[in-house]
C-alpha cells in the first residue's frame, strides 16, 4: 500500500492507466471538459510539472514538455508521444533554459506534498517560463482530496493563493471548476483552480 505522497512506485503508474482507460470513460468522454477548460487557458508552450502519464500533454496537443519524478509514468507518457523527462533527465535537456516556456503548470501535483515543499517546486521551476508567462496551479477540492490515500495536504484556494505569494506570482484569479465550489464537497472531480503571471523583474 502506498504511503502518503508516494507516487513514484509502479504501483500509481499503473492506477492512472486503469482509470484513464476504463471502457466507460472513453465510451463517454468523461475528460472533455477538463480538456477544454485546459485549452481555454491558452497556455502556448507548457511546462507541465507532475505530468504523470500525459493526461494533460494530450489535452494541449502535445505542445508542451512534461516532467515527473515516476519514471514509470513518465515512460507511459513518452508512449502516448509526449516529450516528457523524469526530474533528473528534464535538468540535463535542451528545454531547461531560462524562459523556454509560455506557461507553468502543476495540476494535482501540489496535494501530494507539503505547503513548503510546494513553495520550492513551484520556485525551482519559475526561472523556465517567460516573464509575464502563466502559471496555473490546479488541486482536487473535497471528495477528490479524500479519493487518493497518496495526498498529503489540503490546498485550497487560499493555500495555492499563498503559493504565489511566497514564490513572486502575480496572482489573476482563481474559480471551481467544473461546478461550483459546494459541489466539490460531495463530487470528487471538483478542482480548484488558480492562475497567475510570473511578473518582471
Amino acid at each position: 500500500m502506498s504511503e502518503p505522497g508516494d507516487t513514484k512506485g509502479d504501483d500509481y503508474t499503473t492506477r492512472l492507466e486503469t482509470l484513464g482507460n476504463a471502457g466507460w470513460k472513453r465510451v463517454l468522454d468523461v475528460q472533455a471538459p477538463y480538456r477544454w477548460n485546459i485549452r481555454r487557458l491558452g497556455l502556448g508552450f507548457t511546462l507541465d510539472i507532475g505530468c504523470g502519464i500525459g493526461r494533460n500533454l494530450l489535452h494541449l496537443d502535445l505542445q508542451g514538455v512534461g516532467v515527473d519524478h515516476n519514471a514509470n509514468s513518465v515512460a507511459a507518457a513518452q508512449r502516448s508521444g509526449c516529450t516528457a523527462f523524469t526530474s533528473e533527465d528534464f535538468a540535463r535537456s535542451e528545454y531547461a533554459r531560462p524562459s523556454c516556456f509560455d506557461s507553468l503548470l502543476l495540476a494535482h501535483v501540489v496535494e501530494h506534498m507539503s505547503l513548503e515543499q510546494a513553495c520550492d517546486l513551484v520556485s525551482q521551476h519559475l526561472g523556465f517560463v517567460r516573464t509575464g508567462g502563466k502559471v496555473v496551479l490546479i488541486a482536487p477540492q473535497e471528495a477528490g482530496y479524500r479519493s487518493d490515500e497518496t495526498h498529503l495536504e489540503f490546498m485550497d484556494f487560499e493555500k495555492l493563493e499563498s503559493i504565489f505569494a511566497r514564490v513572486g506570482v502575480t496572482h489573476e484569479h482563481s474559480y471551481s471548476f467544473p461546478f461550483p465550489r459546494a459541489v466539490g464537497r460531495i463530487f470528487p472531480h471538483n478542482e480548484f483552480v488558480v492562475v497567475g503571471r510570473r511578473p518582471a523583474e
